[in-house]
């Protein structure tokens, strides 16, 4: 095989446009297909970390990504049983941008779609849905299938499809489900623009709500057990405004805005992974070979470091034509560790904190002393900071630059 590899991405999410970017970069003819016509899609993680920014510092375009439209939180607070708590300090980071910096994943989107079509190996395609992966004679993955019967070769697949992929699915890779013992319901309400963010996490009385500030309303997160969102339902709309107005006295002004349960999206939240990520011609990654749960807003964050992770290892040999087929399997080597470490704490605070926060049968009446603990030592907030903002395992922008006139 001679000449560059032809490369195609399944999803037009953070871990694929992010790929397709570096592996445009890198000088990789690749094309990304997304089955929307649009990135406009509320209500999907928009938390991008300390640990993502500092990539886009490497890339040299975190002034552009800061242009767009975002607010900024330097520290995460919570308010339980009606007391006011620091949970993390972001501030003191070893990095250049020491703050989350909660964009609309659209905005987030838009830049990396942006970013890419600076390369002149990049193409995206818009509804485009795949629909499967093609074999051949060897039951080698080599290419995709789209909607109305449209066959796309590719020398490597890479299946960045989401927690519902169609490819690994397509592609036989074995799936172990951690369980998740919640799901979430998303709406917004409105707000007043103002300076400031006041992002916050709320548990009381067997509730828990999170309150994320978009600076022009709030984007909200009502937590409940799993599969137990029809019983709220069928309380009633009513009860519900009720029992958010009882949990955040301070939007209760505003909770009349939601008139319908249409307003209301809801998030069956689960945590699992592949066994395997990979086989011949295919590659899985972000929440395609490993679905997150919410809790930390890491999901975008992981997907990309995964994203990054293939390009170091695979771009330049692609751009090469050689045969990756050998090395995917160092993409699960490198990410495997951080994912399990990642999903085992997030497994924990289901169990041992959700799970009480949620157990109406014994509210939680103070906040726990670890907690406290947070609260009141400034140095202890640094930590559960560092294993938020910068992850596991944070990979670094190492894959080639095929066009270094174009790095500015």
């Amino acid at each position: 095989m001679t000449g560059p590899a032809p490369l195609v991405i399944v999803g037009g999410g953070p871990a694929g446009m992010m790929a397709g970017l570096l592996f445009a970069r890198a000088g990789v003819p690749v094309t990304v297909f997304e089955k929307h016509g649009d990135f406009l899609r509320d209500f999907r993680g928009d938390t991008v970390h300390p640990s993502t920014l500092e990539l886009f510092r490497e890339l040299g375009s975190i002034d552009r990504l800061l242009a767009r439209p975002h607010n900024r939180v330097t520290e995460l607070s919570a308010r339980i049983a009606g007391q006011s708590m620091r949970i993390a300090d972001f501030t003191h980071l070893p990095v250049a941008h020491r703050f989350i910096a909660m964009t609309p994943q659209w905005e987030f989107l838009d830049f990396l779609k942006d970013e890419a079509a600076r390369y002149p190996s990049f193409s995206l395609r818009m509804n485009a849905e795949a629909t499967g992966v093609t074999v051949d004679a060897a039951n080698r993955v080599d290419g995709v299938t789209l909607a109305h019967d449209e066959r796309v070769p590719a020398r490597l697949v890479i299946a960045a499809d989401g927690r519902r992929s169609v490819l690994r699915e397509g592609a036989a890779l074995p799936l172990t489900d951690l369980g998740a013992p919640i799901d979430v319901l998303w709406f917004r309400l409105p707000r007043e623009a103002h300076v400031g963010n006041d992002t916050m996490g709320i548990m009381d009385r067997g509730r828990m709500l999170v309150l994320i500030d978009r600076g022009d309303y709030w984007q909200a997160a009502y937590v409940v057990p799993k599969g137990s969102a029809e019983t709220l339902r069928a309380a009633g709309l009513p009860a519900f405004r009720a029992v958010i107005a009882e949990l955040a006295p301070e939007i209760a002004g505003v909770v009349g805005t939601l008139a319908d349960w249409d307003q209301l999206n809801l998030l069956s939240v689960s945590l699992d992974r592949l066994e395997r990520w990979h086989r011949p011609g295919l590659l899985a990654i972000g929440d395609a070979a490993h679905a997150m749960s919410p809790v930390g807003g890491v999901g975008i964050n992981l997907a990309i470091q995964d994203a990054v992770a293939a390009a170091n290892l695979l771009a330049a040999p692609l751009a090469r034509g050689e045969d990756v087929d050998g090395r995917l399997h160092e993409v699960q080597d490198r990410r495997l560790f951080p994912v399990r470490v990642v999903q085992t704490m997030q497994r924990l605070v289901h169990d041992r904190v959700l799970g009480a926060v949620l157990d109406p049968a014994a509210p939680i009446d103070a906040p726990p002393l670890p907690v406290h603990l947070l609260d009141r030592l400034a140095l202890l907030r640094r930590i559960p900071a560092r294993i938020v903002g910068l992850g596991i395992r944070r990979e670094h922008v190492r894959s080639p630059a095929a066009w270094p006139e174009l790095e500015r």
